[in-house]
Order: structure tokens, then C-alpha cells, then sequence
């Protein structure tokens, strides 16, 4: 099989996983390619048991559709949990913060329950309530319907929420980061909302575990190179040393910082 062909039905599993079902035309358009050819890749993922087709789409299978948000948050938990530790130690009591979607921002926003007098930007509503616990802490939210089982917030009204404010801090994830630097997400809306809070802050903190690096996803956002600092669990392959070399200096393995 081509590389090329891998990573498109990677990114489709990736974005079916992300959405819970996704149309064939749409997959084409998204793409770039033929009917056939989606059909064909839709035909080979649904060989396994996580994804069926199902009048014109695909779908996720019954077991798997429920909590998409909880099984990311549920993996590499000592990883992401380090990585939390780590931003949080560059995050002093009274800073104002932006917290964007994510499991590995949500791990942030619970290593800085130790935190007081934070005033935290959010459209994450978990993140929102692990830091809702100290009483000294500001939390601001947008208006808007709440994606489930996300339990975030996204759309227009979210851009504009987070133009109103500006903060010491920007922590954010990405679903992907491509072999030159690319952040990538599912959604254009998601990269929309990720640069809005880095040009609103102080300071970017980009927080991402290793199993990111190499992972498709179609929506194109801003390069690792830009933003200010960059917080991961672990080196991840050989392939993306050289793009690492470049911002070491920026660059924070956090093994070690997990309690």
C-alpha cells in the first residue's frame, strides 16, 4: 500500500473517530479523490469491527460511539499527566489563561488545582470545572451549544468570545503534528479558535504527547516553530529529530514531572 493511500484512510478513521459518522461525498471533497477510490478505502476500514458503512457513510460502530472525548482522555494518562505537571509549573498563582479543547489541556487544567486568583478563558467545560474548584479563580465560558460527549464549545460566536479577552497564556493541543511542524486538526473551526487564543496571549504553550506526532488529521493550522513553548511526554520517532533540533531551546521533555 502507498504511504499516500495509508495516510488518507488513517485520516479518515481519525476523523470518523473524531465526528461519529462521516458521509462518502463529503470524504471525496475532503480528499480530493474519486468516489471509487473512497469507497475502496471505506471498504478496507470497514473490514475491522470499529467502523461499518451504512446508507452512503461511515460510521462508528455501537461499542465505540458513546465517549470518543473519554478514550482519548483515558490514554497514555501518566504521559499526559506529566506533561499537565510541567505546564503547570510555568503557570504562577494570578495568571490569566486561555485553556483550549482537548484531553491533554484538560490534563493542564487539573495539575493547576494547586493554582489561586487564576482567571481562566475557556470553551472547555471540563477543563472549566476541574479549576472551578478554587473559589479565588475566575472562569469565563462562551455562550453556544455544547458539543457532546466533547463537552466543549465551537463555532463563530466562540471566535468572537475569545477576540473580547487577552491573556498571559495560551495552552492548547493538536490532533496531529505533521513531519514539518504542521498542527494539525479535524476542524477548520478548531484551528480558527487555537490561533485566536496564541494572538491573544502573552505566551503560547503548546501541550502534546508523543503518540501526536506523525498522526493525519485534515485541517492545516500554524507550525510547531511558532509558538512559544512546547511541552511532550517523550521523544517521539527519529523521523521528526531534525524538526525538534530546531526548537530545542523551546522545548520541554516532561518525563519525570508525573506525581
Amino acid at each position: 500500500m502507498s504511504s499516500k493511500k495509508q495516510r488518507r484512510r488513517e485520516a479518515i478513521s481519525a476523523l470518523v473517530l473524531e465526528q461519529g459518522a462521516v458521509t462518502v461525498g463529503s470524504l471525496a471533497e475532503r480528499f480530493d479523490v474519486s468516489m471509487q477510490t473512497i469507497r475502496r478505502d471505506v471498504d478496507t476500514l470497514c473490514e475491522g469491527d470499529m467502523l461499518h458503512r451504512l446508507h452512503g457513510r461511515i460510521e462508528l460502530s455501537e461499542e465505540f460511539l458513546n465517549t470518543p472525548f473519554d478514550q482519548r482522555a483515558g490514554t497514555n494518562l501518566m504521559g499526559k499527566r506529566a506533561i499537565g505537571e510541567a505546564a503547570a509549573h510555568l503557570i504562577p498563582d494570578g495568571s490569566s489563561l486561555f485553556v483550549s479543547i482537548g484531553s491533554t489541556p484538560l490534563s493542564v487544567a487539573q495539575a493547576l488545582r494547586r493554582r489561586k486568583g487564576l482567571t481562566v478563558i475557556t470553551n472547555n467545560l471540563s477543563a472549566a470545572m476541574a479549576l472551578s474548584e478554587e473559589v479565588s479563580n475566575r472562569i469565563i465560558l462562551p455562550g453556544g451549544e455544547v458539543r457532546l460527549p466533547d463537552r466543549d464549545i465551537l463555532g463563530n460566536e466562540v471566535l468572537d468570545f475569545f477576540g473580547r479577552f487577552r491573556a498571559d497564556f495560551a495552552v492548547f493541543g493538536a490532533a496531529g503534528i505533521a513531519e514539518d511542524g504542521g498542527l494539525l486538526e479535524f476542524h477548520t473551526t478548531e484551528v480558527s479558535a487555537t490561533q485566536k487564543i496564541c494572538e491573544n496571549a502573552k505566551q503560547s504553550l503548546l501541550v502534546i504527547d508523543g503518540s501526536k506526532f506523525g498522526r493525519q488529521a485534515p485541517a492545516l493550522g500554524s507550525n510547531i516553530a511558532d509558538m512559544d513553548r512546547i511541552i511532550i511526554d517523550r521523544w517521539p520517532g527519529d523521523q521528526f529529530a531534525p524538526l525538534l533540533n530546531k526548537i530545542k531551546d523551546r522545548l520541554l521533555v516532561a518525563e519525570g514531572h508525573a506525581t
